[in-house]
């Protein structure tokens, strides 16, 4: 893989920090198949630290000597931090370019730096570009197996059809009580009666809810 910074423009991060007593280089890359990262090792910046010594001083001769000679220090440890940062940050990125060349590979085809787990060795391209055969091979017999199994199960629900009651209404809310009945006979929360409605003693025909007379003959309801 080239050991410029093209091959990593979109997946990289900068982990460095110009100052403070933890100053220092660091970059995380990550593959851009699967998304698994590998940091470089951690550089310090001496000049870095030695500024962020200079700041904690900095607010100690505040407190003793005035707010002027710590501004002065706060400045110097800025001018100390920043002096040379740039270089030096460049040249441990291109060390960690050179490093992270036994960890990542680019591909020829779609030009994105993979990991070791997403590189077809024997193809010399990445796992997207080349998927691996046996892998391709088992996922495409599962995607067999499901098909035929959906295909049979259809079939099985078809031959069953014949005896569902597809006439019969179906309340799917319970009116009493809101419970969600899933097309049963009677309320699973509260055992209202749901298949069917009400009927005139008289006439046997259909009574509306909370009817007090049969819409058929005129007879009182219950």
């Amino acid at each position: 893989m080239s050991g410029d910074a093209t091959a990593f423009s979109r997946n990289y991060r900068d982990l460095s920090r110009q100052q403070g007593t933890d100053a220092g280089f660091q970059f995380e890359f990550s593959c851009r198949r699967c998304h698994d990262t590998w940091r470089s090792p951690f550089e310090p910046y001496t000049s870095g630290r030695a500024a962020g010594w200079l700041q904690r001083g900095s607010g100690l001769a505040g407190r003793l000597l005035g707010s002027g000679n710590s501004y002065s220090l706060s400045r110097a440890a800025d001018g100390l931090a920043g002096a040379g940062w740039g270089q030096a940050r460049d040249e441990a990125f291109q060390r960690a370019l050179t490093e992270v060349q036994r960890h990542f590979h680019r591909c020829a085809r779609c030009t994105d730096a993979v990991c070791g787990r997403c590189w077809n060795v024997e193809a010399g391209m990445c796992l997207r570009c080349v998927p691996d055969t046996a892998t391709e091979v088992q996922a495409a017999r599962h995607r067999g197996l499901n098909r035929e199994a959906t295909r049979r199960a259809e079939e099985a629900g078809e031959g069953r059809a014949a005896g569902y009651d597809v006439d019969t209404p179906r309340q799917l809310v319970c009116p009493s009580c809101s419970t969600e009945t899933r097309g049963g006979a009677f309320c699973h929360g509260c055992g209202h009666r749901l298949a069917q409605p009400a009927q005139c003693g008289s006439c046997q025909a259909d009574l509306p809810a909370g009817a007090g007379f049969c819409p058929g003959c005129g007879s009182r309801a219950g």
